[in-house]
Formats: structure tokens, sequence, C-alpha cells
């Protein structure tokens, strides 16, 4: 008898275990934070390796890294696309921290010849941004992200 196992999608990805700090000065500064093993199932459900850049301008609250890290642990055993993480893992961090500005950058790892690099951020006028800090605009892409 064979026993199916049931295939963990985006919508089984749990933001309870993001646990937030507050923010010891109350004043706006920036935090970066490099994820350089973020692995998932892709579509094809074959493992999928990226690393993800997020920059953080914090308001009330701050990142709890440990919860961070066990939140991306998760991943491992979800099915999802390049497109659909990126945003559900922007849609969890707004939610749960408020920042004044959130910006994602993933670089997935070549599959089958191609490379990807994705990214979002709160300030984006298209994302309901006010546009306010406008450091995305004139950039050259260069494919290289440094921290």
């Amino acid at each position: 008898m064979t026993t199916l196992k049931k295939i963990k999608t985006f919508q089984d990805i749990d933001k309870s275990i993001l646990k937030s700090l507050p923010n010891p000065t109350g004043e706006a500064y920036e935090i970066k934070i490099k994820i350089p093993e973020l692995t998932f199932l892709g579509v094809s459900e074959q493992p999928d390796f990226a690393v993800a850049y997020v920059t953080f301008y914090p308001a009330k609250k701050i990142i709890e890294l440990k919860s961070l890290k066990l939140y991306v642990y998760q991943l491992r055993d979800v099915t999802v696309s390049y497109e659909r993480l990126i945003n559900v893992l922007y849609d969890h961090l707004m939610e749960i921290y408020e920042p004044d500005r959130l910006r994602i950058v993933m670089v997935f790892n070549p599959r089958g010849g191609i490379s990807s690099k994705l990214t979002v951020d709160s300030d984006w006028g298209a994302r309901g941004g006010k546009e306010k800090y406008r450091d995305w605009v004139g950039l050259a892409d260069t494919w290289s992200v440094a921290m």
C-alpha cells in the first residue's frame, strides 16, 4: 500500500513563526539581512535555491532573526514558484513588522542554464509606496548585490 504525500504550497507557509522585537531607538535606520541559503521546492517539486537580501527600515518593530531563520527553514518542503515566493515573503514581512520600508531581492541559482533575479520594494508607487526614498531610480542593475 502506498501513501500519498501531501504537497505543501504557498498557502501552507506559516507566518505566525515570525516574531518581532521593539525598535530599541524608535527611530528609522536601515537593517540589511542576507539569507544565503533560501531553499524551496520549485513548481516541478525539484529543489531550488536562492540568496535573499532584505533591506528593512523599521518603524515600531524589528525582525527577530531566529524566527526569520525558522520561517525560512519551513520553505524547504514548500512547492512554490519564484514569483509567488517573493510576494508571499513580502506580504508576511509587511504584515508582521509594518516597516517604514521593505525591499527584498532574490537571486535564484541557475536552473536549466537560466538565472533569475526578482525584486520588490514597498517604496514603489506600484506597490502603494510614496516613492520617498527613490534610491532605486536610475540604478544600473549589475546582478550583484553587495551587503
